[in-house]
């Protein structure tokens, strides 16, 4: 590891620690020419899950795009933001467990739905009303009639 103050790369590790979720360990490290301190963080190299989306484009995974999604459709809503973090982290672990490197955007948006369903009503079908493209108030009423019949 190069020191970020005088390039050497001589150094030794002073402490090691673990992340909250151990996905990262942070290390401090001592140079042994200038002795200066600095700290490093080590990271699993994952592999990028690719979405294939309907018209057949490839593209990165975002767990920015899925909560920025879930948030406009629970927006106003009693839904705190910790369900919604946990429910991106649950989903993308599972995603990864898969071991799939490249997932169509329909399994994708299909899981969305089936846990919003579970969550709040109001929220499933606005994130359906975009998902499912409705073109007009029948769309709705139909995916509403849906939604009361498995009550």
């Amino acid at each position: 590891m190069k020191c970020p103050f005088c390039t050497e790369i001589d150094n030794k590790v002073i402490d090691s620690r673990l992340s909250k979720d151990g996905n990262v360990i942070r290390r401090r490290r001592e140079c042994l020419v200038c002795s200066r301190r600095f700290t490093t963080y080590e990271h699993i190299e994952e592999i990028p899950i690719m979405i294939i989306k309907k018209d057949g484009r490839r593209e990165v995974f975002s767990r920015d795009k899925l909560r920025a999604g879930l948030q406009k459709a629970c927006q106003k809503r009693s839904i705190s933001m910790n369900v919604i973090e946990e429910f991106v982290d649950e989903l993308e672990r599972d995603l990864r467990e898969t071991g799939e490197k490249e997932i169509p955007s329909n399994i994708l948006g299909e899981r969305v739905m089936a846990k919003l369903h579970d969550i709040d009503d109001v929220a499933y079908v606005r994130f359906a009303s975009v998902y499912r493209e409705f073109k007009d108030v029948n769309d709705f009423v139909s995916e509403l009639k849906s939604l009361l019949s498995k009550q």
